[in-house]
């Protein structure tokens, strides 16, 4: 990837206004169009240059634009509409945004010695287009998606751009979204299917400047104008689309591993499950335990492993238990269904008209993982093959299945073609979107508000399909810490449910003090479940890792109806999982602090990511109570503790009425009636209401 240097800049200027109407302001600038627009209260839209391929629905319905006014400033125009304002200037191109009279964000000023700018504020590049706003000294940046490593952006280069990661350790990951704010006020979305940069403080670029690069002729950018993190995120899901609210069985335990062989072992794994009292509402079985291999995916049982597969589902559940199955949106050459769809044209294309055959590399694979065959890949940009994807998965539902883990949408090459007319370098990071939305259509036609998926890749608008989980985590200590990054910033970026592979994914079985850890981990975690290579059923480590297992799984369904609760504010974007710059805006010391959190609004934690039970925190300002003792500690301190194995760090804010549920075994134990068994009131008085 070539690196991006001021010379292949070429700055734009000779803004001139073309006209101007109710809801939109008219441009040109160095021959390209440019329009303004406020499409919602507090936001802005600045649309530079022409799309180079097909629409998708990243953005929702968003109805005619608020009514603007335009008049003229020195050096250019002034647009504005309700409490916002947009001074867009000339020579070069670039612009200052107000809130209420107030400077929110601007265009960059970082001059250079022998040239106007170090980094042009407006610019076309080889790729694409370029902008570049300032950044004052000591504003964090925060958001771009699914990324494991510091919340705060400034400093990073970040590729919006979905990859198969294979693993957590590095800034690739499987969902994005050229979406980042800052606690000053202000947000910013490029609303593109294309690749974007980065560079945010990037020293090498400027560390006082935040340039983007999109890879397309259109710049389609929005500026967010709130008081604080929850407005922004408010006010970017307006714009994407409101998170839709997962069904109460979701947030039981979800039990996997990769993989059961048999039949006969998954069901004793579940009757297991149900003879150790292990509360648990969903078992899955991953790719391998349900498909043939070879042939996989074409929405058919492996039949010699299962002849009967509504017999076997009814027996899981029987034991009250949810059957979900791992599927991908590739067919393999090996299974007539390619020649089927490709005679309909309903794969992605080669350059040569053929269907496009994917290729896996074997090598990350090793010999624990089955490599998957080639295959070609659902052309979702076709209405038919849309429709007949989404309808194929009721035959599934049929045979009992009730919910879909959705895996991979990563790998769309640059150089496939779609009907819609585009190539992979346009659909590759909205490829997942599509997928994911459509398989979430098929689980609603069929359950209606019982209806989610389970996804691993996204992009912008992801929310519209919950949920997603973190793909693919190292056996490690680093591998939970970066975990528990990466559900904050997915978070951050607009997304409020998430997560992670308890015990980590790859890297052999994890000890039973690092197992232990991650429960606790997954427990106070927006979704819960246990999966990776190898042993992770709680037995599988011990007598004592089992019953301190078991006490926490039993926590994890008592605190449902809070859950529930979180799950009312998520729909206007606040994460279940928040970091602590959305929680506490209006205490930057906790900001830096990024593996501690809060779970939902009233519950701090801090996991243990170290053997020995060592944990260093930051408890916000304010009084807290400690969840296990009750006791009150002051907040707005650095406080270091030891932890048994038993215990985890966590804190409950004064004032908090938290709802407690009884002891079950799965969800359908409760009932509106019954969810909430106890009241605990947290201030001077204390007690249970």
């Amino acid at each position: 990837m070539p690196e991006l240097t001021p010379h292949a800049l070429s700055p734009l200027s000779g803004l001139a206004l073309i006209d101007s109407d109710e809801h939109v302001a008219r441009f040109s600038v160095g021959g390209k169009p440019l329009e303004v627009s406020f499409p919602l209260t507090g936001i802005v839209r600045i649309r530079l240059g022409e799309p180079d391929g097909a629409d998708y629905p990243i953005l929702a319905d968003l109805g005619p634009a608020l009514a603007l006014k335009t008049g003229k400033v020195e050096g250019g125009y002034c647009l504005a509409a309700g409490d916002l304002e947009l001074d867009l200037l000339n020579d070069p191109l670039c612009f200052i945004l107000r809130k209420a009279g107030k400077v929110i964000f601007h265009s960059t000023t970082d001059r250079h010695f022998r040239r106007s700018f170090r980094l042009p504020p407006f610019a076309e590049t080889e790729r694409g287009l370029f902008a570049a706003f300032n950044l004052d000294s000591g504003h964090p940046v925060f958001g771009l998606g699914e990324k494991y490593g510091p919340l705060n952006r400034r400093g990073q280069l970040v590729v919006s751009q979905n990859e198969d990661a294979l693993g957590v350790n590095a800034e690739i990951s499987y969902k994005n979204t050229p979406f980042a704010w800052s606690p000053a006020g202000w947000g910013l979305f490029v609303k593109t299917p294309a690749t974007v940069r980065h560079g945010v403080g990037y020293p090498q670029w400027s560390h006082r400047t935040y340039g983007l690069e999109v890879e397309s002729s259109e710049l389609d950018l929005f500026l967010i104008a709130a008081e604080g993190p929850a407005e922004i995120l408010e006010r970017y899901t307006a714009l994407t689309g409101r998170p839709a609210k997962p069904p109460r069985w979701s947030y039981g335990l979800w039990l996997s591993k990769a993989f059961y062989k048999t039949a006969d072992e998954a069901l004793s794994t579940a009757q297991t499950l149900r003879e150790k009292r292990m509360p648990c509402d969903v078992f899955t079985l991953d790719g391998r335990a349900w498909l043939d291999t070879s042939t996989r995916f074409a929405f058919e049982w492996d039949a010699d492993r299962y002849p009967d597969p509504k017999t076997f589902t009814q027996k899981i559940k029987d034991l009250k238990l949810r059957v979900c199955v791992w599927e991908y949106p590739l067919i393999s050459q090996k299974h007539p269904l390619f020649a089927e769809l490709a005679s309909r044209d309903w794969l992605l294309k080669d350059e040569d008209g053929a269907p496009y055959v994917y290729h896996w590399d074997p090598a990350p694979f090793g010999t624990v993982l089955t490599p998957l065959p080639p295959s070609g890949l659902v052309d979702f940009t076709h209405p038919d093959a849309y429709a007949w994807y989404a309808k194929a998965h009721q035959g599934l539902f049929d045979s009992g299945i009730d919910v879909i883990k959705s895996d991979f949408g990563e790998q769309v090459p640059r150089d496939a073609h779609a009907a819609n007319g585009d190539d992979g370098r346009r659909l590759h990071n909205v490829y997942p979107l599509l997928y994911n939305r459509c398989v979430y259509k098929a689980t609603q036609d069929r359950f209606g508000a019982d209806a989610m998926v389970w996804a691993r890749s996204g992009w912008s608008g992801s929310q519209t399909a919950p949920i997603q989980w973190g793909g693919d985590p190292e056996v490690s200590w680093e591998g939970l810490a970066a975990s528990i990054r990466g559900g904050q910033s997915w978070g951050m970026s607009g997304c409020p449910y998430y997560s992670h592979d308890i015990g980590g994914f790859y890297g052999g079985d994890p000890d039973p003090e690092l197992y232990v850890r991650w429960v606790q981990a997954g427990v106070l975690s927006s979704h819960c479940r246990m999966h990776g290579i190898g042993e992770r059923e709680p037995w599988a480590f011990g007598d004592d890792a089992e019953v301190i297992v078991r006490d926490w799984l039993e926590l994890r369904y008592r605190l449902i109806p809070y859950l529930e609760d979180c799950a009312d504010q998520a729909e206007m974007g606040l994460p279940v999982m928040r970091a602590m710059a959305v929680a506490c805006p209006e205490d930057p010391a906790s900001w830096a602090f990024d593996e501690q959190y809060m779970l939902g609004e009233d519950l701090f934690v801090a996991p243990v990511l170290q053997p020995g039970g060592r944990v260093r925190f930051y408890l916000p300002k304010g009084t807290w109570y400690d969840f296990w003792t009750e006791e009150p500690v002051t907040g707005g301190q650095v406080l270091e503790r030891d932890v048994s194995l038993r215990k985890a760090v966590l804190f409950v804010r004064e004032g908090a009425r938290l709802p407690l549920g009884p002891v079950v075994q799965h969800t359908g134990e409760l009932n509106d009636s019954n969810r909430i068994e106890t009241l605990r009131l947290y201030g001077p008085e204390g007690g249970d209401g």
